[in-house]
């Protein structure tokens, strides 16, 4: 992790309603910074407002106050970034079946990344390319050639993280990852990100409402509540030493955190599930 005292990601005072004005408050004055190649995780309960934060980083969604920076610069809509922001930042979300066109090759997918992104693409053989960049995420070769309607969870969400890492990001906005796979699938995919983090020097921002599985890859953990956050430390110390009792609550509700993510792939992991 980075040590240095500028942030890469640093949100103030974020506020966001539901509807229209007057509506109900989803996020009221977060304030959050993540640091190059740190991981900060997100936690809370559905409904806690983390997704919604989440939604304003990658520019999905625009909050009604406050200031998103990137590496000191602006952060706005998704659609008004310019290129080297909108590659910056880069989004993995929780259903990795839906966030993938099911009628597209996996191929086609991460050429249409690249075609959008052009100063990302690969000299000479993108085949080449494209099956080390599906290797690094544990996929076999022949899986480009393969509808992502006919992929499993796990490999969908694989394909998904390979999409993102086409554009080399330098933030990776994680809702809910892993949420959505069955408990052997999630510890290949944590173990994944956390290769991926350090091979690719990646920050990310990882949004769960597990704080079994935020303990396995953050740094540091910013625990989310009805829109505020009501704590923020080193992971492992809000972890052994919770000072809020909603975190206390949440710990209660957690699996065993002297689980950790192994270090050596499954038979299955490799074969790509």
């Amino acid at each position: 992790m980075s040590t240095s005292e500028d942030p890469l990601l640093e949100v103030r005072d974020l506020r966001v309603r539901y509807g229209r004005r007057g509506g109900p408050v989803a996020v009221d004055g977060v304030s959050l910074s993540v640091a190059s190649e740190e991981t900060l995780g997100l936690v809370g309960e559905s409904g806690s407002g983390k997704t919604t934060v989440a939604r304003c980083v990658a520019g999905l969604l625009r909050p009604g106050a406050g200031t998103i920076t990137f590496d000191g610069r602006p952060l706005g809509r998704a659609g008004r970034r310019p290129p080297e922001l909108q590659r910056a930042v880069q989004m993995v979300f929780q259903d990795p079946r839906s966030s993938l066109n099911p009628r597209m090759t996996v191929a086609a997918i991460i050429a249409e990344v690249w075609s959008t992104h052009p100063v990302t693409a690969p000299e000479g053989d993108r085949t080449e390319a494209l099956h080390r960049l599906l290797a690094d995420m544990g996929l076999d070769p022949e899986v480009a050639s393969r509808r992502a309607g006919d992929l499993s969870g796990g490999q969908c969400q694989r394909v998904s993280i390979a999409r993102a890492l086409a554009v080399r990001p330098r933030l990776l906005v994680c809702d809910e990852a892993v949420s959505a796979l069955d408990v052997s699938v999630q510890a290949q995919i944590l173990r994944l990100l956390v290769d991926l983090r350090g091979r690719h020097r990646l920050a990310m921002l990882f949004i769960s409402h597990d704080l079994g599985v935020v303990h396995q890859i953050a740094d540091r953990v910013a625990v989310m509540h009805r829109g505020v956050i009501v704590e923020e430390g080193r992971t492992g110390e809000v972890l052994t030493a919770p000072r809020h009792a909603y975190t206390r609550a949440l710990l209660d509700a957690a699996l065993d955190l002297d689980d950790s993510v192994p270090g050596e792939g499954t038979a299955d992991d490799k074969a790509g599930v």
